[in-house]
């Protein structure tokens, strides 16, 4: 019987790169980091810092000592990046918003490696082939589009994994600005907050990713991961905090248009946020139809994965 698939995972200590990897581990395929020998230096906003503390080289070294193996190498030097896929059966990129369109170098790397059973490209949000969202976020999933396109077009085999929303960026502040815990006197709420949305841990993000990359049903094709329990809207998920915490917050409902303008004057990372927030509680990204000829419903598809609900996610706050 042959191993599993050899993964290579780039951005392996961003914020959800770090999940798959150890996922990865812990499915038991053999699993591959590409690392740089100079890291950039990015400040990252403090919602982000929050929901991922432990750092970089404490992040590489508890890497290697659960067995995964580090390349040496750079997405900017083609030879290295060429050596390192060669090595693995599949490559995961999960590079922020920053390096989108950077990934057509990685395309070109693994056509001229000739040996990638599948390209899982940085989507890791909503679908970009399904959105009405705004500037800022907007530029970000029309170069995801793009980079889905010239895969296409080299005739790249593909898996696109389609998130939404991670908790650590929506959920641990229940979508405010400039927190990063739930509130507990009074919340801002976009729309009606009667639009559902799709939720789910970074960690579970890894568990999902993986089990598509042995599913050999995914290829060519979308996940899409809306579990059931995490479908819910914010007035749904205010009820469960307010029943927790055995309070009832004030709610402001705040209209699109107060929204809209908002995101225009906040600098970022405000404004990248709230629009986002936006993109899912306002205009409804994370509704729409599974087509199965081109989509795959990931807790349809591994209904034995035991996510971690929001209720259960929501305790830690307690």
């Amino acid at each position: 019987m042959a191993g599993k698939d050899r993964i290579l995972v780039l951005g392996p200590t961003g914020a959800i790169g770090r999940h798959i990897v150890w996922a990865s581990v812990k499915a038991g395929n053999p699993t591959y980091v590409l690392v740089r020998d100079t890291p950039p230096n990015v400040n990252k906003p403090r919602l982000v810092t929050a929901a991922n503390p432990e750092t970089r080289d404490e992040l590489l070294q508890n890497f290697q000592n659960s067995g995964v193996f580090l390349i040496q190498g750079d997405m900017n030097d083609h030879q290295s990046l060429v050596n390192a896929i060669k090595q693995v059966d599949v490559v995961i990129c999960s590079f922020g918003r920053l390096l989108i369109e950077d990934q057509v170098k990685i395309i070109a790397a693994i056509k001229e490696a000739g040996n990638v059973k599948r390209f899982f490209p940085s989507e890791f949000g909503l679908d970009v082939d399904r959105h009405d969202a705004v500037e800022p976020v907007r530029e970000v999933f029309e170069e995801k589009a793009k980079i889905r396109r010239v895969i296409e077009a080299e005739g790249v085999p593909y898996t696109y994994l389609c998130c939404h929303a991670f908790t650590g960026y929506f959920l641990r502040n229940l979508a405010q600005i400039d927190i990063t815990v739930p509130p507990r006197d009074k919340i801002l709420i976009q729309g009606d907050g009667n639009v559902k949305g799709a939720y789910v841990t970074e960690a579970d993000v890894g568990i999902y990713t993986v089990e598509a990359v042995n599913d050999p049903n995914t290829l060519n094709k979308a996940v899409h991961i809306r579990l059931p329990a995490n479908y819910l809207t914010l007035n749904e998920i205010v009820s469960l905090w307010e029943k927790k915490i055995g309070k009832s917050l004030e709610k402001i409902y705040v209209p699109e248009e107060k929204v809209l303008k908002d995101i225009q004057e906040l600098s970022f990372p405000n404004n990248y946020l709230l629009a986002l927030y936006h993109s899912q509680q306002i205009r409804g990204d994370a509704v729409y139809e599974i087509d199965p000829t081109k989509d795959v419903e990931a807790s349809e598809a591994y209904p034995h994965v035991k996510y971690t609900t929001v209720n259960e996610y929501l305790n830690q706050f307690l």
